[in-house]
């Protein structure tokens, strides 16, 4: 039964979804309300399961359908990472490869990489934007750049195809002679509230408003990573780093590494990946380089860093 199953039918589950109506679904997929609840109807006869109480005046998934929202998106994902890495193949090489990438990303790792590129691709010139948050993802949302390296983000907008890269570590460090420096045993979260938190500043509009990590009623917003190592050394307050550019300071004894309830010894593992259009997937070159990087774990600063 379940050979039964098509895209199109996924789609529609999904939509309707996502709409909350079978109509607002059919206006979503320029279709017909029949012909969205034709194609759920089938897919809930292929799988054996309700997917929608109908009952109410509009639809709501079923738990069974909730459960089977992730899959169906997993599905289609799939699929268009499918159709975009094939359509990258068959097209020429770029003219110009841009890449925005999030600020947490080694820069090492890229610098390996694009050293190989040069040689790989001699007359195709390389365009870099460094970012933080949402704004690693805008210069790909309005073509700027023709992929990014972005870390967790709460959602995607529509038409943008994730692959998942590596992960990087994230510690919670304060400087040496910081008075959280000293704390014995696990630091609780009311003991951080009394202390400054350097955070990044957010400069995107996709996440404007929201917190990533923000523990401390008071902080410090800096909008360099480099501006908030420096404040990190000058004791100005405490906050989260990526290991591979606190290592050496840990090594040498100007920052400490603090224990943080409900945080990880070792830190936290951030998830980087690719994001690009699903319209406008990346070719040779940009297929190339992330590849490369793919190569890199070492460099991540961790051993196991390919997930």
């Amino acid at each position: 039964m379940l050979d039964g199953v098509s895209l199109d039918q996924l789609r529609a589950f999904l939509a309707a979804v996502d709409e909350g109506s079978f109509s607002a679904a059919g206006r979503r997929l320029s279709r017909t309300q029949s012909a969205i609840s034709e194609a759920i109807g089938s897919l809930e006869t292929h799988l054996g399961v309700s997917l929608f109480d109908r009952s109410g005046r509009y639809p709501r998934p079923t738990s069974e359908g909730a459960v089977l929202v992730a899959d169906a998106r997993l599905v289609l994902s799939g699929v268009d990472g499918l159709k975009a890495r094939a359509k990258g193949m068959a097209a020429g090489i770029e003219a110009e490869l841009s890449i925005a990438v999030d600020v947490f990303f080694p820069i090492e790792a890229l610098a390996g990489a694009a050293t190989r590129f040069r040689e790989q691709f001699p007359r195709t010139p390389l365009r870099l934007y460094v970012e933080a948050l949402g704004a690693s993802v805008e210069p790909v949302i309005d073509g700027r750049a023709s992929f990014g390296i972005a870390g967790p983000l709460p959602m995607l907008s529509g038409g943008l195809v994730a692959e998942r890269l590596t992960h990087v570590r994230l510690l919670m460090v304060a400087a040496a002679n910081h008075p959280l420096a000293t704390w014995k045993g696990v630091i609780p979260k009311e003991e951080l509230a009394r202390h400054v938190q350097l955070v990044l500043t957010d400069r995107s509009a996709l996440t404007a408003g929201r917190e990533f990590g923000v523990m401390a009623p008071t902080t410090w917003r800096l909008a360099d990573l480099f501006a908030k190592h420096a404040f990190l050394l000058n004791g100005l307050g405490w906050g989260g780093m990526p290991r591979h550019t606190v290592q050496s300071d840990l090594d040498a004894g100007r920052l400490v590494e603090l224990a943080i309830e409900d945080i990880p010894s070792g830190g936290l593992a951030l998830p980087m990946s690719v994001v690009y259009r699903a319209s406008d997937p990346p070719g040779p070159a940009g297929r190339w380089m992330i590849e490369r990087l793919a190569m890199c774990p070492k460099q991540m600063g961790d051993a196991d860093a390919i997930a």
